[in-house]
């Protein structure tokens, strides 16, 4: 099972990229995809979550209303718009895989770092 994300790089204050995470490997519909971000000095935290059905959407605070996440399932590949960038989104952005049903599979991507800086 893999997660690549790709996307980041560095972004002006205000900016809107787009984030991907290609999932290869595993039944697609049957997780749920997050994605996390970690700032230096600080722990994880997790920024969205979306069912493969493009539903139970979960939004952290500090995005809500600035980031979007969707999926494309037949591309395999979850997104996350983000919008109106601020310094404190500076992070590594991670990918997250987790199992619906019975048992723990969960996969992580190797992140991609997201630098909002003028």
């Amino acid at each position: 099972a893999q997660l690549v994300e790709s996307g980041g790089g560095l972004v002006q204050p205000g900016g809107s990229p787009r984030l991907s995470c290609a999932a290869s490997g595993f039944t697609f519909s049957s997780y749920y995809m997050r994605w996390y971000r970690q700032a230096p000095g600080k722990a994880r935290e997790l920024v969205a979550g979306i069912s493969s059905t493009g539903g139970s959407l979960n939004y952290a605070v500090s995005v809500k209303g600035r980031f979007t996440i969707s999926t494309d399932n037949a591309k395999n590949t979850v997104y996350l718009q983000m919008n109106t960038l601020k310094p404190e989104d500076t992070a590594v952005y991670y990918c997250n895989a987790i199992y619906m049903g019975r048992g723990s599979n969960e996969y992580w991507g190797q992140g991609t770092q997201v630098t909002v800086s003028s």
